[in-house]
């Protein structure tokens, strides 16, 4: 028996993976496909055998890591941008510690100046 229905959208692993590296969502994905997220899902599954969110997964590693690679290249030139990976990548942070040191009690000397405030 012939299958019916409306033929399958083409969708072009190539540019997926691509949209995939530039961090684009579901959403955006499936408007570049001009199609639905449901039709994303289930080219995922018949492509891949892995839903959406684990094909994004493991195809999008690439788009960090250029992306990382733009930024420590921009930290070069740029402070911001330095300070940005320091407190992101190495924990680094604008705190400033102070150092508070326990002051003993006060009482005799308050009772020494008591005394001479009474003998004047």
């Amino acid at each position: 028996m012939a299958r019916t229905g409306r033929p399958r959208k083409e969708i072009d692993e190539e540019q997926f993976i691509s949209l995939c590296n530039l961090q684009c969502t579901l959403e955006e994905i499936a408007g570049f496909f001009k199609c639905s997220e449901d039709t994303i899902e289930r080219w995922c599954k018949r492509k891949f055998d892995l839903n959406f969110a684990e094909a994004f997964k493991k195809y999008s590693a690439g788009g960090r890591i250029s992306l990382r690679r733009a930024q420590f290249k921009l930290a070069e030139k740029n402070a911001a941008m330095a300070i940005f990976l320091g407190k992101n990548y190495l924990g680094q942070t604008d705190r400033i510690e102070q150092i508070v040191t326990q002051i003993e009690d006060l009482t005799p000397l308050a009772d020494l100046i008591n005394a001479d405030d009474t003998n004047d």
